[in-house]
């Protein structure tokens, strides 16, 4: 099979086509003809040396989410056949032609869905439904705050708290973002320039319950001010750096929470509840319309550098693909 390998840590043009073998399923096990994989920073990183795959996890091919057809199936699996569309996440190895997933890690594609806006679905919609409720604690007319409204994570976020009901914050660099984000249901924008005018900013709205963290360094001890009595504070992303000065007295007197999280790294059960959360409340949402995919742009499989460029660039509202078949 193909895939997109890192041949050494470096600049996007390290990513190279390859040929590997094709794997074989388990026991419960199901191989997956890829057809679109998404591209997040997570990638981006592990391509330049500084996020190694978890173990079990192809060490040079990245690629953490995938939509395409059910191509073959081990002896003990059952829930899934040959020719089924599904969708779902995985530690890594996305970028190729194939990949292999216990069947419980997987979900069919919603009825009414192409699998290009499927593949849009799954790290983002996961990460954000987790970040707010399994994690924040986010419940029905509640105040979320969602830095980098305009991201991947962002644009889900903001559905997934309107879609509960909230009252939901955005802030973006780029003021074109934040209007596109309105059409997804942002209630407030905030556009911040540079981190001078966080705090400021922050300050002047209403307090917030949750807040989604997606940039981390200097954008965490400008939030905790603007949280309320008992706020939760939800950091997923570190765009902004891993380090930053907390003024511990505003978490004690304002008895705030700070929760980090990740989804690559946990084990296989938690992945599986992962896929479940995919079924159970995100699928009947996107039939229902209450969510919807963003894409932003969808590569060419050989123009994986470029695509890496275009998410490095801080230009894209949504997700951005590779299509496995042209």
């Amino acid at each position: 099979m193909r895939a997109i390998a890192i041949t050494e840590p470096g600049d996007e043009d390290v990513l190279k086509v390859v040929e590997r073998p094709t794997p074989d399923p388990g026991a419960q096990q199901i191989r997956v003809r890829v057809v679109f994989a998404g591209v997040n920073r997570a990638d981006l990183l592990q391509r330049r040396g500084l996020y190694p795959a978890p173990p079990g996890a192809p060490p040079d091919i990245p690629g953490l989410e995938y939509a395409g057809v059910v191509d073959a199936v081990g002896p003990a699996a059952t829930a899934l056949r040959p020719g089924d569309e599904v969708y779902g996440i995985v530690p890594g190895g996305a970028y190729a032609d194939y990949v292999i997933v216990h069947e419980r890690e997987a979900a069919k594609v919603p009825s009414g869905l192409t699998l290009e806006q499927a593949a849009a679905i799954p790290e983002a919609f996961i990460t954000a439904y987790d970040a707010l409720v399994l994690r924040g604690g986010l419940t029905p007319g509640e105040r979320v705050l969602v830095h980098a409204a305009g991201s991947g994570v962002g644009t889900a976020a903001v559905q997934v708290a309107k879609a509960l009901g909230c009252n939901v914050t955005g802030t973006s660099r780029t003021a074109e973002k934040l209007e596109r984000a309105r059409e997804l249901g942002l209630d407030v924008a905030l556009h911040v320039p540079s981190n001078d005018a966080l705090e400021a900013t922050l300050t002047k709205a209403e307090p917030f319950d949750v807040a989604l963290d997606l940039v981390g360094g200097p954008y965490l001890p400008a939030t905790l001010p603007a949280m309320a009595s008992k706020g939760r504070v939800v950091l997923v992303g570190l765009t902004g750096g891993p380090f930053a000065g907390v003024n511990l007295a505003t978490v004690l007197t304002k008895r705030l929470t700070i929760v980090g999280t990740v989804l690559r790294s946990r084990p296989l059960e938690e992945k599986i509840q992962a896929a479940d959360l995919l079924r159970r409340t995100l699928t009947p949402w996107l039939g229902r319309g209450k969510i919807k995919p963003v894409v932003e742009r969808t590569f060419a499989f050989a123009d994986a550098p470029d695509a890496h460029r275009l998410v490095a660039s801080n230009a894209t509202f949504g997700k951005v693909l590779l299509s496995m078949t042209t």
